[in-house]
This record gives structure tokens, sequence and C-alpha cells, in this order.
């Protein structure tokens, strides 16, 4: 199953209706909607750019419940880039042995995709929460295999016993093909990764030098994953060449679209605004000429 199965399915069979899931925002956009979904009600916490994006012990003793059902973590982060420390997961784990009704979901998809620290995740470090743990990962990324649609999960039997039913109940399982194209990806050579990291590491630097010299736009640099999650307040409020009034992170995605052909995310289908979402995995020529492009386009700006 694709790794964004995994999740939906560990929602639907774990959740009852009503039951809390936190969530840390900026997150991926089908967070809350599988929760949704699933019968339970998403509690988002913001976590600010200050913080580098990433949820506090105090943000997650504060947004927890008795209703609370699941921590949902995604480190290396999509839309961020922003990458758990050991230490940072530990402390979150003092919260979480506070609430013995609590699990964490813990989505690694990106976790061969680090930069400047070495990857941890939440089972590992923390081994008294395994039985309350699920660790989702994939071939999607670190394999360059997304269309593959291949994902697995690891957690408590019991859970996965219930995962693997609904499964069989409802798209019943992924193709043998991309099953054998992920055995062969999983268990041949893995040198191709530290290449992957490598070329990302270089893309990585160059777009966000770029978008530090675009006029309004303010970029972090991300730890993981192939993202960067800029900062676009210093252009709200500003006007088009032909007069439109940039009010939105929305607005500006779409003035990138319309006068200039770059296409990014805007930070608010993330539930983070005014930032925009731009992936740098693409090649070194096309990532320069998009940034040039934004570059003038916030320069076109008055």
């Amino acid at each position: 199953m694709a790794p964004q199965q995994v999740v939906f399915n560990a929602l639907f069979a774990s959740l009852d209706p009503g039951e809390e899931v936190v969530i840390p925002t900026p997150c991926w956009v089908s967070y809350p909607d599988m929760v949704a979904l699933a019968g339970g009600k998403p509690v988002l916490v913001a976590c600010d750019e200050f913080h580098g994006f990433k949820l506090r012990p105090e943000g997650l003793e504060a947004a927890i419940t008795p209703r609370t059902k699941w921590l949902m973590l995604n480190s290396p982060s999509n839309p961020t880039g922003a990458v758990y420390s050991r230490g940072e997961l530990l402390a979150l784990a003092v919260v979480l042995r506070r609430h013995a009704h609590v699990h964490v979901l813990s989505d690694d998809i990106y976790e061969k995709l680090t930069y400047n620290s070495d990857f941890a995740t939440m089972a590992a470090v923390a081994p008294d929460l395994y039985q309350r743990t699920l660790t989702v990962n994939g071939v999607s990324k670190a394999d360059a295999m997304t269309g593959w649609r291949v994902g697995y999960g690891a957690g408590p039997l019991a859970l996965i016993k219930a995962m693997n039913l609904i499964q069989g109940q409802t798209s019943s399982h992924t193709s043998s093909i991309s099953q054998y194209a992920a055995i062969e990806a999983l268990s041949g050579g893995r040198d191709h990764i530290e290449e992957f990291a490598s070329a990302f590491l270089q893309r990585r630097d160059l777009v966000v030098t770029k978008l530090n010299q675009a006029e309004g736009l303010s970029c972090r640099v991300p730890d993981g994953a192939f993202y960067v999650f800029p900062s676009c307040a210093g252009v709200i409020g500003k006007r088009t060449p032909d007069g439109k009034l940039i009010e939105t992170d929305t607005d500006f995605a779409m003035y990138l679209l319309d006068d200039f052909a770059v296409a990014v995310v805007p930070g608010s289908g993330f539930m983070a605004s005014p930032y925009i979402r731009i992936s740098y995995a693409s090649s070194l020529e096309d990532l320069t000429r998009a940034c040039d492009r934004i570059i003038a386009a916030c320069a076109a700006l008055s």
C-alpha cells in the first residue's frame, strides 16, 4: 500500500468518533482530512519558525486531553524540511509518558534525506514507547519510486492486524509488480542514497541562497526532505505591476504562476501563512531559472 494509505488505515482502524489527533503545523495537507474522514478530530498545534517549525513539549502538553488518541510526527517534514533531533524527541517522550493513552504516528518517509543532523525516530530513542508507536516509511522518496505506491508500517501487532483487515476490504493490496520492485530497492545496493542526498544538498543551498536575495522573502535552511518553506510576509500588502494587491500567500503564488510561470504551493494549504513551499527535486538549471524569476517577480512589486 502507499505510505499515505498506511497512515489512513491506522487512523481508520483506531479512532472512535470524536477522538483527537494532535498535528503539529505546518503539516502535510492530507493529515487533518484523513483524521476527519476516520471520524476523529484534528487538533492543530502551530509550530513557529523561530523554533524551527517543530513541536515543543509545552505545546504538546497543552494540546493533550482525555480524548487524545494520536500524536502525528513527520520528520523530516513536508513542507518545512524540519528534522527532530534525538534530544527533541526525548523531550516529547517525557510528556507522552505522563499520558499513557496517547499513541505516536511517526511518518518517516524522508528518513534518508537529512543534511545537517542524524536521523532519529521515536520508537528508537524511546523504546518504552514502542508499543504505542506506529512507524511509517516507504520507497517513494529515497528510492525515487513515488509512482510505485509502496509504503509500510511497523507497530503493535493488534494495530497492524486491524490495518491489514481494512486494507483487505478496500484496495486489497499494492500490485505485485510494485512489491517486487520494492524488494529490489530495499535489498539491493544503497549507494544511490548518498548520491541523492549530496545532489539535494547542493540544490537546497542554491535555492536558499537565491530566495534570500528576493526582496520580501526570508528562507531558513531546512535540515531534511527536499523542500524549502520561505516566508513571504514581506510581499504582503504590495501590488503587482498591473495593480493587483497581494493580500495572502495564495495571491503571491498565483502572481508567480500567472506573470512569471513559476509554480509554488501556498503555505495556507499546509496550515501556515504567509509562506510558500518550493520543491528542489529538480535540476540545478531549472531551479536557477525559477529562483531568478522569483527574484524578478519580487523586484517588480511596489
